[in-house]
Formats: structure tokens, sequence, C-alpha cells
């Protein structure tokens, strides 16, 4: 079953993307997204014998890699975290594909569109049945390289292709780290197989090397260098630049990117690590800090973006910070059931975004919205269980969306963990709560109500999605609604500690899961306050009184551009790396390169030697009287040479 679940997805791709010609475009997409039904079908099964039957199972494939003392096996690890995963990046992405279906209807590329996602859903899938970190490794950049290959799928034109460069070269620098915390792996326990590692890891506890003369934590530096892959992987703080430049990719691919697979492998990641990450509080110091620190920063951002893609995708940003901020306190159950969660509502709002894009003639721009609700009810309804899912609507003790479960848990945990940083990520993810509110319901006001500020002509072209649009969104709504009050009681309720038994570490010390349901009662309800606060700003600014964003951003006119700029760190990467670079690649082209060993190498001494040739030819007319008169200097030269130069004396 398991590996129909992974290897159906990469028959897919193969048979699109080579016979793609003769089976057409609608085949493509009917045989991939039927593969990925499949896949979804089988994966749902293997959640309940995993996760609800205590089923796990490490299944060999093949033998992979064998070379001195390093020997890994092609192997599927099937525990609970892995079952989750499946879930999530087959559910999502057959939805993607059924929804791609009618959003790419009109290009004329679509087979490679289609073998592109299956390859990109094979390469996460692969990543998350991993049983060692080179197979992990191998699927981390699968899903790297069919991100650079869907975000630049519009190769023709350049802002596409810089932000797949713009992608790629950021989580190169992530997957360097990444790299060396697996050769650091092996350096230490001589292994990089899953279980090995992590029955050793205690042994290595106070254990260090040297390097620059310092001595150097053994694990921390392990756990810290995995953790820059995942900062890459995850678009946390200072390694997020690509994220919101991916939106350059077709809606769909924004959807599967940022939903449920690429930017969750970082969280992936660390859950799995969670056996050597508990044997380092400085490394969890440190991934409570970035994960708090990117959920505030992102939704500064968020707050002034006007692409309603960028939105979203900010919004990713920093939801992806309240999962590091909730594995940074230990609580891993937590994270994962936010990724979990999120997956269902982030879908669903890029679809919606897809969908809004498709009735209004490909604007994105959401100041040429406004009055949209009349014309497409049905998206209209499935952006609001989205944004009340985001926001976190519920009623305590009642009913809630799958946010308000999630990611209200990841705020109490911070709260619970009693230390100072998680004081630090309580207070963000609070700040972080309301700004997403106000993000969020500014993006359905700005779209779907007011008067309409786009042309007539736009306007009079408005219509709702066809069916194979909508029904992927139908299905993600009810995980919206539903994901949180179902799944909550086996991934952070009474049930957690025998669903996660198999495949989450926590140490004896560790009681965040029980603490946090004994947080006080205001810690429980800041959340909520913070959500209605969000919906009561956003309403005054534009529904009640719509000038009053503007004269805001007249009035602070230096913190609007500091926030729409987003904190100037393109610029910033540009006149510290990116210019400089440029300046030493032009330099060494033009005159290392050129002037230097072309002028003066095998070029330059070739370019001379035709010169002078070329000159000697010139000498050779063909005309009698020239090789006379050339004769004739000579004879002269020579007889003055004679007469003045001595050679003529008496004997």
């Amino acid at each position: 079953m398991y590996s129909i679940i992974v290897f159906l997805p990469l028959l897919g791709c193969l048979i699109a993307g080579f016979f793609g010609r003769w089976i057409g475009a609608r085949g493509a997409g009917a045989l991939t997204s039927i593969f990925l039904c499949v896949s979804a079908v089988l994966s749902m099964a293997a959640l309940y014998f995993v996760g609800f039957e205590g089923q796990t199972e490490k299944i060999t494939v093949m033998r992979w890699v064998t070379s001195g003392a390093l020997d890994v096996h092609w192997a599927f690890r099937i525990d609970t975290l892995t079952a989750v995963m499946l879930v999530v990046v087959t559910f999502v992405s057959a939805l993607v594909h059924i929804y791609s279906i009618g959003y790419m209807s009109h290009d004329p590329h679509q087979p490679r569109f289609f073998a592109y996602l299956s390859f990109f859903t094979f390469a996460m899938l692969m990543l998350v049945t991993s049983d060692n970190f080179l197979q992990l490794f191998f699927g981390w950049e699968g899903v790297g390289v069919a991100s650079y290959l869907l975000i630049g799928f519009w190769y023709t034109r350049p802002s596409a292709c810089a932000a797949a460069i713009k992608a790629f070269i950021v989580n190169r620098i992530g997957d360097f780290g990444f790299a060396l915390g697996i050769f650091a792996i092996f350096m230490v326990f001589g292994t990089v197989d899953y279980d090995t590692v992590f029955t050793s890891a205690p042994d290595q506890v106070g254990q260090s090397f040297e390097f620059l003369g310092y001595q150097v934590d053994v694990l921390t530096t392990i756990c810290l260098l995995l953790f820059v892959g995942a900062m890459g992987k995850s678009a946390q703080f200072m390694l997020h630049t690509w994220l919101p430049d991916a939106m350059e990719g077709p809606t769909p691919v924004s959807a599967l990117i940022h939903a449920a697979t690429m930017v969750t492998a970082g969280v992936f990641l660390v859950a799995r690590c969670s056996p050597l990450f508990e044997l380092s509080s400085t490394a969890l110091w440190v991934v409570t800090f970035v994960g708090a620190t990117t959920a505030f920063f992102a939704a500064t951002v968020g707050l002034v973006q006007n692409d309603i893609k960028r939105v979203v995708a900010y919004s990713t940003c920093s939801q992806l910070g309240y999962m590091f901020a909730a594995l940074g306190v230990g609580a891993y159950g937590v994270a994962i059931f936010h990724l979990f969660t999120h997956a269902f509502f982030k879908a669903l709002l890029f679809l919606g975004s897809g969908s809004v894009i498709h009735a209004v003639s490909d604007e994105q721009d959401m100041r040429k919205m406004g009055g949209l609700y009349p014309h497409i009810k049905v998206t209209w309804a499935m952006m609001l269980i989205g944004t009340i899912a985001l926001t976190g609507v519920g009623i305590p003790g009642f009913f809630g969306t799958a946010g308000f479960h999630s990611k209200d848990a990841i705020i109490e945990a911070a709260y619970a963990a009693n230390s100072g940083i998680g004081t630090y990520a309580f207070w963000l993810t609070v700040i972080a709560a309301f700004m997403t509110s106000f993000y969020s319901w500014r993006l359905m006001f700005m779209t779907f109500h007011g008067k309409p500020r786009a042309s007539k002509e736009v306007m009079s072209h408005v219509h709702e999605s066809p069916q194979v649009m909508l029904v992927p969104l139908y299905l993600l709504a009810a995980g919206a609604l539903l994901a949180g009050v179902i799944f909550a009681p086996y991934f952070i309720g009474h049930d957690e500690s025998h669903f996660w038994s198999s495949s989450l570490f926590r140490a004896e010390s560790n009681h965040i899961v029980h603490d946090m349901h004994n947080v006080p009662l205001w810690v429980k309800g800041s959340a909520t306050v913070m959500m209605v606060s969000g919906f009561a700003l956003a309403w005054l600014m534009y529904i009640r009184n719509t000038e009053l964003p503007r004269k805001l951003a007249e009035q602070h006119a230096l913190a609007y551009r500091f926030l729409l700029n987003k904190w100037y760190f393109d610029e910033i990467y540009d006149f510290l790396l990116v210019n400089p670079a440029k300046w030493l690649g032009r330099f060494l082209w033009k005159k290392g390169d050129g002037w230097l060993i072309d002028g003066f190498g095998p070029d330059g001494v070739s370019a001379r030697v035709l010169d002078a040739t070329n000159r000697i030819v010139r000498l050779q007319t063909g005309y009698v009287y020239h090789y006379a008169f050339a004769m004739l200097i000579g004879v002269a030269a020579l007889v003055t040479l004679f007469m003045f130069g001595g050679f003529g004396g008496a004997h």
C-alpha cells in the first residue's frame, strides 16, 4: 500500500511528461488527478491503521548507497508523523490537481504542468517517508527542483524566472547548512539511520569539539545546522524573502507550495528530529525565537499588501512561525496539529483567491476589486470559511474552526513554557493573532464588499468558477471547519500521548501539553479577544470609514513605507550581497577574463600572431614591380651598410 501511495504520483509524472502529446491536456489532468486521489484515499487508511490502531512499519525498498562505512537502504518509515504528513500532502495535492484542470484550461502546456505537480508531490512523499537523513535530503532537494520548475512555469515572464531563481538560491543557503548537519551526524554517529542516531543521541549530551579555538557542543551544533535547512525551506525570518515572490507561479502552485508541502518540510524536519532537539536547550531557544519573530514580522508586512496572493503568502509565513514557536517550547504535537489544520484553510484561501483572480480577468490587486460578492457568492462563502478558520473563530467548550483549536493551542503552549523565551513567544504570537485577523478581514472587505473599483468591462465579465474548481473548495472548507474539533483529542488532547508515542519524543521533564491545558482563563481568551479586535478595526477602516486607511498611511508615511517594502530586506540583501556579487562577477568577467586571460593568455598570443601575419600577408601583393622595388630597397640598404658600417676596410 505504501509503495502505491509514494510511486503513483511518480508514474503520473512520467506518463504526463513523456506521453502528454498523445493523451492530451485532459488526459494528463485526469490521469494525474486519479492517481493522486488513490494515494489520498490510501493515506487516510494509513492514518487510521498507524495513528489510531498503533501499527507502525518499516519497509525496505532496496539497498541504495554503500561507500565505506556508509550503508544506506531506501526504506519507508511509517509512523504517526509520516501518516499525518501523507494525508496532508496527498489530500491537498489531489484537490490542487483537480482544481488545476479548470484553472489551467487555457494554458497550452498543461501536460507539462501536471507532470511538474506530480513530481513535486512524489518528492514530498519521499521526504516524509524517509527512514534516514540521506533519503530525507533526496526528497528535500527534489521539492526544491520541482518548486523551481513550478514557480518559473511561465518562463516567458522575466518576473517568473527571477522568482524561481531567487527561491532556488535562497533555499541553497539553507540546504548548505542542512547538508553540513548531515555530515556532522555521520561524523559523530557513524550512520545516517534515524533509529541509530536517535538511540545514540543521549550519549552525546555534554560532548563537545574544538572549532576555531572554541569548544562547541556537539548536539547543539547538529541541531542548529539542521534548523538552518528548516529555516530556508519553511521561509523563516532572514531566509523568507523567496516566499512572496513565489506568487509568480500559477495559483494552484501557490496552494501546493504554501499550504501542504514545501514550506512545511522544515516543520516536519524539526519534529522528526525531536529526539535530538530535546537534548539541546540552546537549539530549542533559537527555534522559539526565530519562530515567534517570524510570526510577528510576516504579520506586520501582511497588513499593507495589496496583491491578494501576497497577503495569503505572508499569512503562511506567519503561521509557519507559529509552528516553530510551538516546536521550540517542546510542544511538537501542537505544531504538527497546526500544520495539519493549516493545510486545509490555507489551501482553501489560495484556491479561493485563484477563483477570484479567474473571475476578474486575472487581476490580483485588491485595490481594483470590491463589490464582487453579488457576482461570486460561492467563492465568497468559501473564502469566508477560510478566513474564520485562519483567524480562529470559535466558542470555547462548544465549537471552533480549525485555527481556533490549533493556533490558540500554540499561544497557550508558549505561555505554559514558563520561561523568558516562552513569554517572548506568547506576546508576539498574541499580537500576531490581532494582525492576522485584521489583514484577513481586510482582504475580505476589499475584495468582496464596498463599491466596485474595477472597470465596467471587467465587472461585466465577472463570473463564478466552474464546478471542477469549486468542488475542491467544498472539501477544503469541510476540513477548515471540522478538522480541529475532530482531531484535537488525538493531536493535543487526552489521547495525544498514545497517538504520538511512536514518532515524537518528549523528555520526562517536558510536561508542556499537560501544562497548556491549565493556563489562566485570560490566556485562553487572549486569541479570541485579538480576533474580535482585528475584525472590528478592519470593519471600521474598510467598510465604515474607507478614507481612514489613506489618512493613516499619509500621517505615518515612514512606517507605511517600511511595512510596504517588507522591512527593506530585499534592498538590504541587494546592498550587502547581490550587488557586491554582481560587481565581483562583472570585474572577473571584464578584467580577469577579458583583459587579463584573453589579453595575455592563449587567446592574447594567438591574437598577436594573427595581427603580425595579417600585416605580413599585406606585403604579398602579387605585383612584380612591388617585389622589384623591395629588392632595390634591400640592395640600397646593404650598400649603405657596407659603406658606413665598416665592413669594407682594407685587408
